[in-house]
């Protein structure tokens, strides 16, 4: 099974070497699309020496910021075309932990998409602060409650593709390009009629570099939930539509 993780990345020279270390160890055999937006502390050319010293990790480099959403259509785009059978959207700052993905991957042997999730029993978020935690939970209930989603944690950029599956979202449809962006695509998956299941993952604070997380974010992605509600017509499913029960596992630190 050929499986690709897709890692945008800005400003992660310290975390990348370190994820690629270990999502080898994880998951033998799993190549990588870093995908660079010009970051000013070389985590670009730190990408090319990875390349180099592994064979496992390709890089797009991109002329400046130029947002989230984009970044992960454009890998989707990607491996699409190399016809990989699953595909894992992760962020490059260690809090998505490779030591996850091999339940994301397994999760899809039943599902269209498995999300890692951090709101269901065995999801936690240590180190998180009590308001920080009571934000979270409140965007996932705010995008949930509004668009009918079957999803928890609404707002995880941590996800497993079925490669088929990718083929049935409408990439080119998809608007947003900051974090209101793994809103979106949830949204998107199912009025495609794909089956959702999460998984529970442990979510800690990054240890290297700066969050991007700002209010400008936060209020993008209500924004988007207003708009994709007022605007939201019933697709019809592609394929008939199959709930899947989370996978529960023993959540570790």
């Amino acid at each position: 099974m050929r499986v690709l993780a897709i890692v945008p990345t800005y400003n992660e020279r310290d975390n990348l070497p370190i994820l690629v270390r270990a999502l080898r160890e994880r998951v033998p055999g799993i190549e990588l699309l870093v995908i660079d937006d010009a970051s000013p502390d070389g985590t670009g050319e730190v990408a090319e020496e990875l390349a180099h010293e592994t064979g496992a990790v390709a890089v797009q480099h991109r002329p400046g910021k130029l947002g989230l959403g984009s970044a992960y259509v454009g890998g989707f785009q990607y491996a699409i075309a190399r016809r990989y059978d699953r595909v894992i959207q992760m962020d490059a700052d260690l809090s998505h932990r490779p030591a996850d993905v091999p339940a994301l991957l397994a999760a899809t042997e039943a599902a269209d998409v498995a999300i890692g999730s951090r709101n269901i029993p065995g999801g936690r978020t240590p180190g998180w602060p009590a308001e920080r935690r009571l934000i979270s939970r409140f965007g996932s209930l705010y995008a949930r409650t509004l668009l009918s989603l079957p999803v928890q944690d609404c707002t995880s950029g941590f996800k497993c593709f079925r490669g088929a599956a990718l083929e049935m979202i409408e990439l080119d449809r998809l608007r947003s390009n900051g974090y209101a962006f793994q809103v979106e695509v949830n949204y998107a998956c199912a009025r495609a009629g794909l089956r959702l299941t999460e998984v529970p993952i442990v979510f800690p604070e990054r240890v290297n570099g700066v969050s991007k997380m700002s209010g400008g974010i936060a209020w993008e992605a209500a924004r988007l939930v207003l708009q994709l509600r007022r605007g939201a017509t019933p697709a019809q499913p592609r394929r008939e539509a199959v709930e899947v029960a989370p996978v529960r596992r023993e959540a570790h630190a």
